[in-house]
Parts: C-alpha cells; sequence; structure tokens
C-alpha cells in the first residue's frame, strides 16, 4: 500500500486539526530518525505522530484508515526485523510520549502502563516495591514495553518466567479500523473469550496498536546465583545444559558462547577465559534465602561432567560482574567488526542445541563466511550471527545460501525461525517455510478481521503474493 503525495497531504492537515501541531512532525529532519529501526532498512515517512494518549492514537488510526494510508507503530527502535520501517509515503506513530506508569498494585502483582514506558524505567519503579517485569531484552535500557509486547521479546529470564505472553493479563487497543477493544483481565486466571491478549502480543502491531498493558509481576528474589562454567567444546556444554534443565530448581537465566564467539570476546579485551574454552555457559539461580543454595549446588553438579575445564561461583556484585563481562563485550565487539553481519535468532529444542552448533561450524566452512553463536541455552534460544563483507564480490551471496541453509537445518530439528526478533521486512519471506498454506490463510483472515483496509504496519509478517509483488 502506497499513498499518493495529494493524499498524503490531506491527510497530515486533518492530524494537524485534530491532534495540534505539536503532535504532528513533517520536517524531513525530524521524520528520518523515525524512519528506521535496528535492521539496515530505512524508509523517509510522510509524517510522524508523537501520541500522547489513546484518543490521540484513535484520532490517527480512524483518519489514516478513510485516507486509506499505511500507518506504522513503533517504540524506540530496537528491533532487528525491519518490523518499525515504515511504507514510503507512510505514517510513523511513535508511542515515545505515551509513558505513563499507570498503576502498580503491589496486593495484586500488577502493574498498568502505557505502552512508552522505558522498560529499565518500569523495573526501577517496581524494584522499589519488591517488585519485577520478567521480560528483560538487552536492550532493556531504551527499549519500550510496547516494543516489547509487539515482538513477544523477552531475554535471559525468559527460561525460568516466560516471555511477555506469560507476563501481561491484558490490553487496550485500537483495531486498524478504529475500534477500541480490551482483552484479557485484571486477575491471574480468566477464561471468559478467545485469548486475544496472546494474539495482539507478537503480532508486530499488524493487527491493532496497543494503548495500555496490564503486567503480571514477580516478587523480587531474595537472593541471586552467579556462575560460568567453561567447556572444552559445545557438545559437552550442550550436554550440561540438558542436565540442567532436567533439575527441579530452573535457572532464571542459561546463557551461553560458542568457541568463534569466545574467540571473538578473547581478541577483543573483553574478558580473560581459558585457551582452550571451546564454549561456556552463564547460569543464575534465584530464590530464598533457604532454598537457593541448595538448588545452585544441585544445578553447579548437573554442570560438571565430560568437558568441563572449570566452574567459577561468583561470591560478590564486583565477581558477578565480572562473569558477566564477556557476554557484555559480545555485541559490542560483533557491531565493531562486522557492521553488516546477518543477526538471526533460530530457536530448537534444548536437546538439539549440539546438532544445531555443529551444523552451524559445517556450513561456516562450506560457505566460506565466520558464524558466531551465542544466546539462551535454556530454551534453545541461538542467536546466530553471519559476518562477512556485503561489498566483497560473492559474499553477499555466499552469506544468505548459508542463512537459508540454517532455516532448513532448524525446521529439521523441531526448531521455529524466529525466538524473540520477530519476522518484519526480514523474514516475511521464509514464514512459509514453517507455517503451512492452511494456517496462514487462516491468519491472514485474522488480519482482514481487524484492520479490514490492511493500513497497519503493511507489508510485514507475511509471504507476499505474486499479486503485490
Amino acid at each position: 500500500m502506497t499513498a499518493s503525495g495529494n493524499t498524503s497531504i490531506e491527510l497530515i492537515q486533518t492530524l494537524v486539526q485534530q491532534l495540534g501541531a505539536r503532535q504532528v512532525l513533517t520536517d524531513p529532519a525530524d521524520c528520518w530518525a523515525y524512519g528506521f529501526d535496528n535492521s539496515r532498512r530505512q524508509t523517509l515517512p510522510a509524517a510522524v505522530i508523537m501520541a500522547e494518549d489513546h484518543a490521540s492514537v484513535a484520532r490517527t488510526i480512524a483518519s489514516c484508515n478513510r485516507h486509506r494510508i499505511p500507518l506504522t507503530v513503533r517504540g524506540r527502535g530496537t528491533g532487528t526485523a525491519g518490523a518499525a520501517v515504515p511504507e514510503n509515503n507512510g505514517i510513523v506513530l511513535s508511542t515515545e510520549r505515551m509513558s505513563r506508569i499507570i498503576e502498580i498494585d503491589p496486593d495484586n502483582r500488577v502493574a498498568v502502563v502505557e505502552p512508552g514506558v522505558i522498560n529499565g524505567e518500569l523495573q526501577q519503579a517496581l524494584a522499589a516495591q519488591g517488585f519485577f517485569w520478567p521480560p528483560d531484552p538487552t536492550s532493556a535500557s531504551y527499549c519500550t514495553i510496547g516494543g516489547n509486547l509487539g515482538c513477544n521479546s523477552a531475554g535471559p529470564r525468559a527460561v525460568k518466567y516466560g516471555t511477555p505472553r506469560e507476563n501481561t493479563l491484558g490490553l487496550r487497543a485500537i483495531t486498524g479500523d478504529g475500534r477500541s477493544i480490551r482483552t484479557g483481565c485484571y486477575t491471574t486466571k480468566g477464561v471468559v473469550g478467545y485469548d486475544l491478549t496472546r494474539l495482539l502480543i507478537g503480532s508486530e502491531g499488524t493487527l491493532a496498536i496497543i494503548t495500555e498493558a496490564t503486567l503480571k509481576l514477580s516478587a523480587l528474589p531474595e537472593k541471586i546465583v552467579t556462575m560460568r562454567a567453561i567447556y572444552r567444546d559445545m557438545a559437552s556444554a550442550a550436554r550440561a545444559v540438558s542436565r540442567i534443565m532436567a533439575q527441579a530448581m530452573v535457572p532464571r537465566a542459561l546463557e551461553f558462547m560458542d568457541s568463534a564467539a569466545i574467540r571473538l570476546v578473547r581478541e577483543s579485551g573483553g574478558a580473560d577465559l581459558p585457551q582452550e574454552a571451546g564454549a561456556m555457559l552463564l547460569i543464575e539461580v534465584d530464590g530464598s534465602e533457604d532454598t537457593v543454595d541448595v538448588g545452585a549446588g544441585a544445578v553447579a553438579a548437573a554442570s560438571a561432567g565430560a568437558g568441563r575445564i572449570a566452574l567459577e561461583i561468583a561470591q560478590d556484585a564486583a565477581q558477578v560482574q565480572a562473569l558477566w563481562a564477556s557476554r557484555k563485550a559480545l555485541s559490542p565487539a560483533l557491531r565493531r567488526i562486522a557492521p553488516k553481519k546477518i543477526n538471526e535468532d533460530i530457536v530448537v529444542p534444548v536437546s538439539r542445541m549440539a546438532e544445531m552448533i555443529s551444523a552451524l561450524e559445517i556450513m561456516a566452512r562450506e560457505y566460506s563466511v565466520t558464524i558466531v553463536s551465542f544466546g539462551h541455552a535454556g530454551n534453545g534460544n541461538i542467536h546466530v550471527n553471519i559476518l562477512g563483507d556485503p561489498g566483497v564480490t560473492g559474499e553477499s551471496e555466499r552469506m544468505h545460501e548459508c542463512m537459508e541453509t540454517m532455516f532448513r537445518k532448524v525446521l529439521e530439528l523441531g526448531g521455529t525461525l524466529s525466538g524473540e526478533h520477530g519476522i518484519g521486512f526480514e523474514k516475511r519471506e521464509i514464514v512459509a517455510l514453517e507455517i503451512e498454506p492452511e494456517t496462514l490463510a487462516i491468519m491472514r483472515q485474522i488480519k482482514d478481521d481487524f484492520d479490514p483496509l490492511g493500513i497497519l504496519n503493511p507489508g510485514k509478517m507475511f509471504p507476499q503474493t505474486p499479486a503485490s509483488t
């Protein structure tokens, strides 16, 4: 869907009248900053709406629907799949001014927030009352709750506490044809009607725009035990992951780095790791003072076995920081040496992780590329970075051929093609590899029911049909 220039001008004039000039940005110098996300895509929007409340969003959707102009909602643009990149001459709706924490209700373990609230700022407010919201993406200090919900992005704690879908009780939202709806309930139990809350979470703003979320909170643990296990190879580490996940106490975080990641961090001076290290697990266990040490002991014992070189258990905050230093140094190092890398987040069953990592090593040799893998071992979520320079003749083709081979291997192992980065533009054409035509057809019908004219974030999530390419 592409709007004509005249139609865009008419819409912008209408929105200025309805919302006021303060909420409508039209200067290209202002709009460019809202035309890209953490992917390499960028499109100049015709205007950016700085929505301030539910009514502003409703008026914007109604006007875009009337003029049939595409509308893309965005938080802070930390996503990597292009989901926040607008259509040409489309409108962007930013939620960054919708940043109120409406209510924190400790008695019911509930918080009600607007979508523009920063994840990290919410965590600080909750911690003051003894709670936290489990989703903790790497970008938590900058990303918004609305963005977390849009992509169902979770982070390390998902292995124990789940994703936004498991930690959201209800939503207020506006559909593509302008209907204001409420989904879910305020209580942790409720089966009245279809579960539209979980449907909207992860839909990348293609069905409705979320204007309020009722979040389920967890109590801060009394104690956290952090440990780092070093292994000779990824196969040994993967076997340890299976043993750890069989324990009664599930870790709150179970992260891994493969040999290529370790080598990169070592070369960048990000951490002091043994030369023989071929894989690393970062493990955190939390709970009450009475039980956490016993549980951590069981997890530490489970991490032992053939191939483990060392185990370090942090004794204070400084040692915790030191153990996490290598993991936190990895992403900056990757951005520095390979700014044009392909970054994917596949998921395989935990029991198949070693097989997947071995397959990636074979692919790296076959396609003459460097592959660096790390991620959330506890739920099989592997962040695969295919490094290369697309400017070198033939290298871009090899990188993408490697990626396609990787996707097919993931499905062969019973996995899924995206864990938390979403689909957006970048993965829409591979969705059909995983989802059968009949299921895709039902999903398209759902899209049509929520957004009959297709104005909300068009071109995302679904493979493009021959008629639209």
